[in-house]
């Protein structure tokens, strides 16, 4: 007994914690020691009740590859919200663009910080364990992913973390709380180092250049806390030391033989401001020529540093070009924009559209305008809703000139997808009665396709009549620096071969009037916020320079819809007439759609009890014909107020009336209320077909039914006596006159 107390004394895990302490009594903390030891690296993140697992895995064997093959997975589990996945098979399956955005968000920190020539295949998952509804996991989905690899021998440059920034009534608010998202003007997640920023990504409700600076600095100074935390616990846990792996072959002289062979002719083809055709082209003649000179035997053994070697001189040619003479590949000067044309409502079925290209980069715009029946239904378990604005992004393998397989939507189309939805969705108004989709066909690719596809979205929804508050564009940036010569260069609409050359690439999307969202990858280490603030005004430049060709195409929205998309009419009606407007097993909607030719969707406000409907139909016919069955089930005649109404029936007793405002609506007309004078025949003083006006007096005391009267408006006759009661004929209570008719019949059947 006491070896086996000995034995499950020692099975006890002995737990490594950290604690970071957010402020306004929130903490995260860190741990380490207790789940998935058999990982390289796992830790337990926690803020409140949200809990996410992160493990990190790298194979020792080196793949041959010239990349890293990292893969950055991370999962929502419903039971973590204690929820059933939806669908046939509960349980969760592919991800979710919501999970997607946060695997990208991870991934563009993490990949820079491991060495060029590492190629072990590297997996890190962080899972949502326990969810929390005042704490959002993706801003510590960074966190959790260095603080695994801190324990790990992977070799890997520094820890790094990412926070999320918002602000509030003008305060800075680090790792905001949904409800505290929704108040604010600012929603960025921000990467960094101890020492360097390395990832922006976020959306603004217009801001300025320099505020977007200090929120970057805000994030900032906290992540420098965040990384300390890792240290200590790698450090209390036990550090290991890094692996060693299998260098990459290198050989001196002949990185300089090809440098020597490659730079100047680089350098020429590239002052000369050729076309990407053109350019690349003779780069390719380069590169081969280069290998020509080399025997087979060589290039056999060679080849591949041949290649890499190349590429080096070729990206250093094309980087001082730039930096020394202030010139591109396409022969532009730094702040010079490509050649823009833009055209509107090129599609002649949809409900709007619009091209934009910009050089050798051209996007197709749609849109299409629904109900709220077609609002992108979100079910995560950190968060349910639905979008009313949407945009999706397509990039297929012709825009760049390849033929290559097609496997669903990448995750870089989720990425720049969302990039231009989170710029555009600010300006479209909150009484939008539509949901509107966006879709982006990206037809050609020299530079920042999601750029052109919030140019063209701007133009497409302000072609469809969608009442836009300002006009947004988006431009692609970039910088090339050298901190030996404290030289850069900040390049305005980069190149697709611009892009992966710099020194930081950066998209911005913004009206007249401020930044609307952003995307930043910076590469080189310890950016002065001078040269960031100094790049985003120079992409304020080029923004107006793109805003004012969008705006001299289509300057605002259409004041309507086109005649052949669907108008929407909504109106609120009490939740007490909803089922009548529904129908027993939805009949009377769905014949009042069948008849009219539209869509009716029905939606209940619970804050103020109505309900809301929506009318979308192509034709105005159709749309009355719904306002005025609408109008006639919700009908309700107020005391003392005159109508117009409709002789629909007659009776000996009086004549049934339809208000002309509400058809369907009845009321008996008593013989009594038609004129001052006695009545012995309806039909004396109305008939079937008769218009004319009543005032309804409500319900009647003694009949407990509706009264109206047409003589209550009519001028009293002169001299006008009342006529005496008519003759009473018996009631109830009295059975004159039925002594002659023999028994009641009930009283025969007793009988």
């Amino acid at each position: 007994m006491r070896g086996c107390a000995s034995n499950m004394k020692s099975m006890i895990p002995k737990v490594f914690k950290e604690v970071i302490d957010l402020g306004d009594g929130r903490e995260i903390s860190i741990e380490t020691g207790k789940l998935a030891k058999q990982a390289h690296g796992s830790v337990v993140v926690q803020s409140g009740k949200c809990m996410l697992l992160c493990t990190v895995v790298s194979n020792y064997e080196q793949k041959d590859l010239d990349f890293l093959p990292l893969t950055v997975d991370y999962r929502e589990k419903f039971a973590a919200a204690g929820r059933y996945p939806g669908g046939f098979f509960k349980r969760e399956a592919r991800p979710s663009d919501g999970e997607v955005l946060t695997m990208r968000l991870v991934d563009r920190v993490l990949r820079p910080l491991f060495p060029k020539d590492y190629h072990s295949e590297t997996q890190v998952m962080i899972q949502l364990m326990s969810h929390d509804e005042d704490v959002m996991p993706d801003a510590m989905a960074g966190l959790a992913a260095s603080a695994a690899i801190q324990l790990s021998d992977f070799p890997f440059e520094c820890a790094i973390s990412e926070a999320r920034v918002g602000r509030v009534n003008g305060e800075f608010i680090i790792n905001p709380t949904r409800a505290q998202l929704e108040e604010s003007d600012i929603d960025m997640m921000i990467g960094a180092s101890a020492d360097s920023v390395m990832m922006v990504e976020g959306e603004m409700d217009e801001i300025s250049e320099e505020e977007m600076a200090d929120a970057i600095k805000f994030a900032h100074d906290h992540i420098k806390i965040q990384c300390e935390a890792q240290l200590r616990l790698a450090e209390a846990f036990g550090k290991k030391e890094t692996r060693e792996y299998p260098a990459e072959r290198e050989d001196a002289d002949l990185k300089k033989k090809v440098h020597d062979m490659a730079y100047d002719k680089v350098y020429a083809i590239a002052k000369a401001g050729s076309s990407k055709h053109e350019r690349s082209t003779a780069f390719s003649e380069i590169k081969e020529d280069i290998k020509a000179t080399f025997s087979e035997e060589e290039l056999e053994d060679y080849g591949g540093l041949v290649s890499k070697y190349y590429r080096a001189a070729e990206k250093a040619a094309i980087r001082d070009l730039t930096l020394n003479e202030g010139l591109r590949l396409d022969g532009r000067k730094t702040v010079d924009i490509r050649p823009i044309w833009c055209e509107t409502d090129y599609l002649p079925s949809v409900h709007g559209s619009a091209i934009f290209t910009r050089g050798e980069t051209q996007a197709l715009a749609t849109v299409t305008l629904g109900t709220s029946r077609d609002a992108n239904k979100i079910d995560m378990p950190s968060y349910e809703g639905e979008e009313n604005f949407y945009l999706h992004y397509n990039f297929p393998p012709f825009c760049t000139g390849e033929a290559r397989p097609i496997r669903g939507t990448s995750r870089r189309e989720v990425g720049h997808g969302n990039l231009a939805q989170r710029g555009l969705k600010g300006m479209v108004p909150d009484n939008c009665p539509y949901t509107v989709r966006v879709v982006s066909e990206v037809l050609e690719s020299n530079g920042s396709s999601s750029m052109a596809t919030v140019c063209a979205g701007t133009m497409a929804m302000m072609d469809a009549g969608v009442q836009l508050t300002k006009p947004v564009s988006g431009i692609a940036m970039g910088l090339i620096s050298d901190a030996d010569s404290g030289k850069y260069a900040v390049l305005s609409d980069i190149l697709g071969d611009e892009d992966h050359l710099g020194d930081m690439d950066f998209k911005v999307t913004g009206t007249a009037d401020g930044i609307t969202a952003c995307q930043m990858d910076i590469k080189v280490k310890g950016l002065s916020y001078e040269i960031l603030v100094s790049a985003l005004q120079q992409a304020r430049d080029g923004r107006l320079h793109i805003l004012e060709k969008l705006t001299d195409t289509i300057a605002t929205p259409r004041a309507d819809v086109k005649d052949y998309a669907p108008k929407m009419v909504t109106v609120r009606i009490a939740n007490e007439f909803i089922g009548a407007l529904i129908g027993p097993g939805g009949k009377v909607i769905q014949e009042l759609q069948k008849e009219t030719g539209t869509t009716i969707v029905i939606n209940e406000d619970p804050e103020t009890e109505e309900g809301i409907v929506e009318i979308l139909g192509t034709g105005q016919e159709g749309i009355d014909a719904v306002l005025a069955k609408i109008d006639s089930i919700t009908f309700k005649p107020e005391v003392g107020s005159v109508y117009e109404v409709k002789v629909i029936k007659m009776l000996d007793f009086g004549a049934v009336v339809e208000y002309m405002e509400a058809p369907g609506n009845e009321v008996l007309l008593h013989v009594s209320e038609l004129a001052w004078e006695r009545t012995e025949n309806v039909s004396d003083v109305v008939i079937m077909g008769d218009v004319f006006d009543v005032k309804y007096f409500g319900i009647d005391k003694r009949t407990r039914k509706e009264k109206v009267s047409r003589k209550a408006i009519l001028p009293k006759p002169e001299g006008y006596v009342a006529p005496k009661p008519r003759e009473d004929r018996g009631s109830r209570d009295n059975n004159r006159g039925r002594d002659n008719r023999g028994p009641r019949r009930d009283d025969r059947k007793r009988d």
